[in-house]
């Protein structure tokens, strides 16, 4: 081997050292941001569920990460009597089942006839409904309450859900306007080509193509009318109709808080929530990515 060969040999390993040694910092930040952010999202269901499966003397004397002395597994019953989960998740269910599905379509009506029908005023009209997506829920429930009072629809679910549909129905409008814009017009003039109605081409053409979007409304409003408390707490009296955020503070006394069924409870009212993610999920990045590109 020549003195040129082993230079050059030399040179390479050099060259190929210099690479090994480089480190994606980009890449590493980024690894480091989702481990910390991973972190920060589990701990607290973490703590919730040891919290959950703790006697009221652990969870005073030890620290809230560490393991139970005793897997009180009780609390999960007590919870469900004290909380009475099976009236209250029935509530909440059958007010969920109801609005969300309404105001979805009746959302997805109105955004069709601003996005794609041809008349006066529309544009008006979807800066009056934009408005109404913007009015804080605490503003309005001093008037809510007098107007329930008057129509006789004060702690009943009906009176419940009419104002859910009131004040979901804008914001669903106002992302579904923009989903619908973005369909070209050569699909509906070709349908209408063909004979097919308004009303078919609402139903047949644009509702099947929205499919990402409705999926990921219905998956952010069924969450937030599930977890609602100001209007529920508002209107709702009796404990036959309160919802599950309403039945928390049946945990709290003037002798202290049950933290153990506390926590129990909030573990297994999430669950139907979660099986509606698990259900729509597939759905749900690619319509939240459609909503905010198309919007």
């Amino acid at each position: 081997m020549t003195a040129s060969a082993i230079s050059e040999g030399l040179t390479l390993e050099k060259g190929g050292a210099r690479r090994r040694r480089r480190v994606d910092f980009p890449g590493l930040a980024l690894w480091i941001s989702l481990v910390v952010t991973s972190l920060l999202w589990a701990l607290p269901f973490l703590i919730m569920f040891l919290t959950s499966v703790k006697s009221n003397a652990d969870i005073n004397q030890n620290p809230a990460w560490a393991l139970p002395q005793q897997w009180d597994w009780s609390n999960y019953v007590r919870a469900f009597e004290i909380g009475k989960l099976g009236i209250t998740g029935l509530n909440s269910m059958l007010i969920a089942v109801i609005k969300v599905p309404m105001g979805l379509l009746l959302s997805a009506a109105c955004a069709f006839a601003l996005a794609r029908l041809r008349f006066r005023r529309s544009k008006a009209l979807l800066g009056f409904i934009a408005i109404g997506s913007m009015v804080p829920v605490q503003i309005g429930l001093g008037p809510l309450f007098n107007t329930m009072l008057t129509l006789d629809l004060l702690d009943s679910k009906m009176g419940l859900i009419l104002p859910y549909l009131a004040f979901g129905i804008p914001y669903q409008i106002f992302v579904l306007y923009g989903f619908f814009r973005a369909i070209p017009d050569e699909l509906e003039e070709s349908a209408r080509m063909d004979g097919a109605s308004t009303f078919r081409i609402f139903w047949q053409v644009i509702l099947p193509l929205a499919k990402p979007a409705l999926a990921a409304l219905f998956i952010l409003d069924f969450v937030a009318t599930w977890n609602e408390y100001a209007m529920a707490t508002t209107l709702l009296r009796s404990q036959g109709n309160w919802t599950v955020p309403l039945a928390v503070q049946s945990f709290s006394t003037q002798w202290g808080t049950e933290y153990g069924p506390l926590n129990a409870f909030i573990i297994m009212s999430a669950i139907p929530v979660l099986i509606v993610y698990l259900m729509f999920q597939r759905y749900f990045v690619s319509g939240a990515l459609a909503g905010a590109v198309k919007g």
